[in-house]
């Protein structure tokens, strides 16, 4: 299916949504409409452009690993199924199929998984200072953008807030491991 790329939405019949940078949420009343936009944002500024079916690339993966992990942890999501949405969002099926993702209103745990291949941004801040990132040191060089030796997963926070009526505003900070906590086999 060939869509227009969707850089943000406006739901007839809803309110009007709040924005991260990749994600657009209406509130539904007891629940939400999570809607994956194809939006670029880049050390938390989002560009003019977009990515061609990002936000239903970004949705599958994570109705992926919510569904995966829903027996070792509760999670927020409801459905990603069009047919159990509100009719109010079930008349722009067209946009939301594979996209949007129906969940429970939860407090936000701002905790994010992040995989580093290359070295830039808080990780290439923190290895210059530190010589690790997480404390991981497997990266080639200091060079911005240097191709990390392996993908390292490393853990972060979020720092979302409403910094306005409706944007929310995020600042990452990577989370690091305890000194007597063994690393990753290398």
């Amino acid at each position: 299916m060939t869509t227009p790329n969707v850089l943000e939405t406006n739901l007839e019949g809803l309110a009007p949504p709040k924005r991260g940078k990749v994600r657009d949420i209406y509130d539904l009343g007891d629940s939400l409409l999570i809607v994956a936009t194809d939006r670029i944002s880049a050390f938390d500024v989002v560009l003019p452009n977009a990515i061609p079916g990002k936000g239903r690339v970004l949705t599958q993966i994570s109705k992926y690993w919510f569904t995966r992990t829903a027996d070792i942890v509760q999670n927020h999501l409801l459905s990603t199924d069009i047919r159990e949405y509100p009719a109010s969002c079930r008349r722009h099926a067209d946009l939301l199929e594979g996209r949007s993702m129906m969940v429970r209103k939860a407090k936000p745990l701002p905790v994010e998984c992040i995989v580093r291949g290359y070295l830039t941004g808080s990780g290439l801040k923190e290895y210059r200072a530190t010589g690790a990132v997480s404390g991981i040191g497997a990266v080639r060089s200091t060079t911005r953008s240097a191709a990390s030796l392996r993908a390292i997963t490393v853990m972060g926070t979020s720092g979302m807030a409403l910094s306005g009526p409706d944007t929310l505003s995020v600042g990452a900070v990577n989370v690091h491991r305890p000194p007597s906590t063994p690393g990753p086999a290398r």
